[in-house]
């Protein structure tokens, strides 16, 4: 268990590393018409050319782990959006509708959000120099 323990905070960092990786990659398909799609969405198409945008973008801000909270709430809101508007009106099950990439990104995302960034992220590496500018210098004078 110890071992599990230790591995926690790598393991959910590269979670969330993989999953913004993979986001990024669907929103570069969409937008540029690369890696295998059938073609770039027409800026600014509603909802198709907004929702690569956000996998893009999100996606990115998750991966590097900056504003990650954030970023990671407005994605998986945009995968919930995709899921009822273009899967779910086909069918209740997402194995039939062919929506379960979406719910997994949703949940995915979702659990981003509550767990946070990780130990390897940008956002941990602002707070602990935000931490360390607000202290005072050791040996400093304190004055009020």
């Amino acid at each position: 268990m110890r071992l599990l323990d230790q591995a926690r905070e790598p393991v959910l960092s590269l979670f969330r590393l993989i999953v913004g990786a993979l986001f990024v990659c669907h929103g570069a398909a969409s937008l540029f018409g690369v890696l295998g799609s059938k073609g770039a969405v027409a800026f600014p198409v509603w909802p198709s050319w907004w929702a690569a945008a956000i996998q893009l973008v999100g996606g990115a801000l998750v991966a590097l782990g900056l504003f990650t909270r954030i970023a990671a709430l407005i994605c998986s809101g945009s995968m919930a959006y995709a899921y009822f508007t273009a899967h779910a009106p086909k069918g209740f099950f997402p194995l039939l509708n062919q929506g379960e990439l979406s719910v997994l990104f949703c949940w995915a995302f979702l659990l981003i959000v509550v767990i946070g960034p990780g130990a390897w992220s940008v956002d941990r590496l602002l707070r602990r120099a935000t931490a360390n500018s607000s202290r005072p210098a050791v040996g400093a004078a304190v004055t009020e």
